[in-house]
């Protein structure tokens, strides 16, 4: 079983580092990397020279947009499942294994859908789920996030590309939910989807200190949050949801 793992990255260097060498501790080496490059500067050169001869890395760039970035490298996928891990985040060294075992004994799942832990092991990067099951459109918002999600490349074909109106980068108020509007389309096309919160992937999230808190109060940061508002509010509009979920949300 190959994996093929789409990563878009901007403006980090040593944080892709990090992501590389988790890759390259992968009991499985059955997979391929598809960097999407979205500086305009070559620093990301001397980070993935080193593991050019370890594991296959295929090469690509775009102009900055999350959701842009994925949809240029869609095209150049060959795997059997495809991931899209942050270029912040890291996988367990027995993650690829752990997926490809699971996709062998479920023919009848489309997606596996795991949860975000920092190194610790504790949650990251939102609440999430303590049990496992089936992802609805209802519990989706606790059961997913765009690097914990592995799916069948031919349901990745099934759904076509990501919506470029949404996520970090899209020149649009919508600055996130181009993850969740993805899982939502895949359950709109009868893909079974499994959320499993045992299947993490390392996301660090930082505690806030003293020496930040007035960065938390910054124009910057309110911004940043009402872009992600602005793209729930937006996915609730789109996929039709109920009032009283709306009014939940709210």
């Amino acid at each position: 079983m190959k994996f093929s793992l789409i990563l878009a990255t901007l403006g980090r260097t040593f944080q892709v580092k990090t992501l590389l060498e988790s890759l390259d501790t992968q009991t499985h080496r059955n997979f391929e990397l598809i960097v999407v490059d979205q500086n305009f500067d070559d620093r990301l050169e001397a980070v993935l020279a080193p593991f050019c001869d370890r594991f296959t890395i295929n090469y690509l760039r775009s102009k900055p947009g999350l959701s842009l970035a994925r949809n240029v490298a869609l095209p150049h996928v060959s795997g059997d499942i495809v991931a899209f891990p942050d270029d912040d985040c890291a996988y367990p060294s027995n993650l690829l294994k752990q997926a490809a075992q699971f996709f062998a004994a479920h023919h009848h799942l489309q997606g596996l859908v795991g949860r975000s832990v920092n190194p610790q092991g504790q949650s990251t990067s939102g609440r999430w789920d303590s049990e496992p099951g089936d992802i609805t459109p209802i519990n989706v918002w606790r059961r997913g996030t765009s690097f914990t999600i592995f799916l069948r490349q031919s349901a990745v074909a099934q759904i076509g590309p990501f919506d470029e109106l949404l996520g970090v980068g899209a020149q649009t108020p919508w600055g996130s939910g181009e993850d969740i509007d993805y899982l939502l389309r895949a359950i709109a096309t009868d893909c079974c989807l499994y959320y499993d919160p045992q299947f993490t992937v390392v996301h660090p999230t930082k505690p806030p200190t003293p020496q930040a808190l007035p960065q938390l109060n910054s124009p910057k940061t309110f911004n940043k949050t009402r872009a992600y508002a602005m793209g729930r509010g937006r996915l609730l509009r789109k996929h039709r949801y109920p009032f009283w979920f709306v009014l939940y949300n709210w």
